[in-house]
């Protein structure tokens, strides 16, 4: 206790050297947990953005994760309602659960043969409702405000496209699409549908639209479960944008049974996976192993695996990895700041304290208490600089938080609150805290150790 008050005493006494250092590692503190609370709101916002459309964990075919894209219908879940019900009804994972839905990818041939333009497209089967559900999501307390899908309440028949399908498609001016420009070389149309097609396109035309329907309309041409080529008219009743223009460029969703009509046929309908949305997502690790076992037992009649969210996103670790790395060495340069900081003042401390330490030697204190003095005057320094970069760090983030300000996440088409995640990240903050601190007591044991190895004599002499 008399150490640490006469640590503080001489702190005090050289106010201006100590607020100088304070000022130097409380701007340390500061700019660490505001990256790091930063760096929190997009881990945060992009788990978020890929829990709400594809949930925390999908079951799908074995193998279709690797071979799936290629030929979705040959790794589609045939008793994929039996899945369903199994995983809603197990004692285990309900309690866990929020959504479990199918959904049915394909590929094919998105075309607009009417203006003699087609293009390969990705479409997506999903449940309108199930989806609607999912978007609310919202573990993290983000201020959004979901929006429901632009299929809600639409008929079987209808489709939401890409704007980057719709700009190839010749759709813009129908759908209303702003900031899409035309063509500036002009392209020859190309050929009608074939016969065969467009008979087909007719028939479907003849059972699901209505008569007086003028709304846009494609015709999305895939291959069945057997190879033969099916085909659909849909009725396009909107173009959104997808955040990613590769994906944009291909995006095509439907509703589930019509997609598994165009796939399937009158045969029995498939999906390709079964998404699982969970209440949080610490839970994953819990509900993958029961899955595992479910899978190992009553679902054993069909090779099943399961993947969660960052597995099935790359993207999502790639960016995450990025920031972290940033961060770490925002980390380094700022330790290294303070670590040269703390060093100058306990060695000015030292040669300006010279004949006082000899005098402290003379009464009878060891060189272990000299050391003990300055490594706590280092200590003290720490200690007082992270808990004023923690408090300025949270008065910051809230003026950020309270700001207004907003950006666009990769993979999103619409800009969120921008949000910096300081208050509740107690590992974070209570990790740079000690890492303040573990810098200043080593910064300063090496003036320290020069301190106690002084002379009596010699330190009593120093002018």
């Amino acid at each position: 206790m008399n150490t640490f008050k006469l640590a503080l005493r001489n702190l005090l006494r050289n106010h201006r050297r100590s607020l100088t250092t304070l000022l130097a590692m409380t701007i340390g503190a500061v700019s660490i947990l505001l990256f790091g609370g930063y760096a929190r709101n997009i881990n945060y916002g992009l788990q978020t953005g890929y829990v709400q459309h594809s949930g925390h964990l999908q079951i799908q075919h074995k193998d279709y994760f690797l071979y799936g894209s290629g030929n979705p219908a040959a790794y589609g879940i045939r008793n994929y309602q039996h899945v369903i019900e199994v995983v809603k009804n197990d004692p285990v994972l309900a309690p866990m659960l929020t959504v479990v839905t199918p959904v049915l990818s394909l590929g094919g041939i998105g075309g607009n043969f009417a203006a003699g333009v087609s293009r390969t497209v990705v479409g997506s089967g999903v449940l309108v409702d199930d989806q609607n559900r999912m978007r609310l999501w919202n573990d993290y307390d983000f201020p959004l405000h979901p929006k429901k899908l632009a299929l809600t309440g639409t008929a079987p028949d209808s489709a939401v496209i890409g704007t980057g399908v719709a700009r190839v498609l010749q759709l813009c001016g129908p759908l209303k699409v702003k900031n899409c420009p035309q063509a500036q070389v002009a392209v020859a149309s190309g050929a009608d549908a074939p016969s065969d097609i467009a008979a087909l396109s007719d028939q479907e035309r003849v059972q699901d639209a209505a008569p007086t329907d003028t709304s846009p309309r494609i015709e999305l041409l895939a291959a069945n479960a057997h190879g033969a080529p099916n085909v659909a008219s849909l009725k396009v009743v909107k173009a959104e944008s997808q955040g990613v223009k590769e994906f944009d460029d291909l995006y095509v969703g439907l509703h589930l049974p019509q997609a598994q009509r165009l796939v399937y046929g009158a045969e029995q309908p498939q999906a390709t996976a079964i998404a699982i949305q969970l209440k949080h997502t610490s839970q994953i690790p819990a509900a993958t192993a029961r899955l595992d076992a479910l899978l190992g037992t009553t679902l054993k009649s069909e090779p099943l695996e399961v993947h969660d969210y960052a597995t099935l996103n790359p993207s999502y670790g790639q960016i995450t990895g990025m920031f972290s790395a940033i961060f770490g060495f925002i980390a380094i340069l700022i330790g290294a700041i303070v670590l040269f900081t703390v060093g100058n003042t306990m060695s000015m401390a030292v040669v300006e304290r010279t004949v006082e330490i000899g005098t402290l030697r003379a009464i009878g204190l060891r060189r272990g208490g000299i050391r003990r003095l300055f490594v706590t005057e280092g200590l003290l320094l720490g200690a007082i600089g992270a808990v004023l970069g923690v408090l300025v760090s949270l008065a910051l983030a809230y003026l950020v938080n309270h700001g207004g300000l907003t950006w666009t996440p990769p993979g999103n088409s619409d800009p969120v609150p921008l949000t910096v995640r300081v208050w509740g990240e107690v590992p974070m903050i209570i990790g740079t805290a000690i890492g303040l601190m573990v810098v200043a007591v080593i910064s300063a044991w090496w003036p320290a150790r020069r301190a106690a190895k002084l002379e009596i004599v010699e330190a009593l002499r120093h002018v």
